[in-house]
């Protein structure tokens, strides 16, 4: 058997055999300023920006006797970064109060969503959290010399991130349209 000079893995067969059909649109990503945010329930504001959407697994490293060429690196527990989220500051005090009760001992974790939204406002993937705590208010910075709109964000700590199976089937949905024109 000869070897062709293609790294294990890829391939050069022409695409018709690969994951693109001829004809077809090449699936479009989805723009990220198109998003809603729901807390228990109600939609808590026009955010500008949510960050912290991440998730790692952490691993522990096995070194085998006798085996020189790798390290054995096993799964241990998931992390979760805090959520922030942020948005121009109105008279609606929703996020203050519930941070500013958190802060005098009234604790309510919440559970919420991120949506993904497409150009027509309809959700296309969302990631839900459980069981949120305010961890973090920041208020707007104040300057004379400049008219930006003032922004507060909240920090919430959470338990888990979750996509759900309808979530995914919506966007796969969603992509395969796109992808055939319809």
């Amino acid at each position: 058997m000869t070897s062709t000079g293609v790294p294990l893995g890829l391939s050069w067969l022409p695409s018709v055999v690969g994951n693109w059909v001829p004809g077809a649109q090449p699936l479009q990503p989805y723009q990220t300023f198109n998003f809603a945010v729901e807390i228990e329930g109600l939609l808590v504001g026009g955010f500008t920006e949510v960050s912290g959407l991440e998730s790692q697994v952490e691993v522990e490293e096995y070194r085998e006797g006798g085996v020189n060429g790798f390290v054995h690196k096993l799964p241990s527990r998931t992390s979760h970064s805090n959520l922030v989220l942020s948005h121009g500051l109105t008279s609606m005090s929703t996020l203050w109060n519930w941070y500013h009760d958190t802060t005098q001992g009234s604790i309510q974790r919440k559970n919420g969503t991120i949506m993904l939204l497409d150009p027509r406002q309809v959700p296309v993937m969302w990631w839900n959290f459980r069981n949120a705590l305010p961890v973090r208010w920041s208020g707007p910075t104040f300057n004379a010399s400049s008219d930006a709109v003032g922004v507060e964000s909240l920090e919430l700590a959470h338990q888990g991130l979750t996509k759900p199976l309808l979530g995914q089937a919506g966007a796969q949905a969603t992509g395969i349209a796109g992808m055939t024109g319809r």
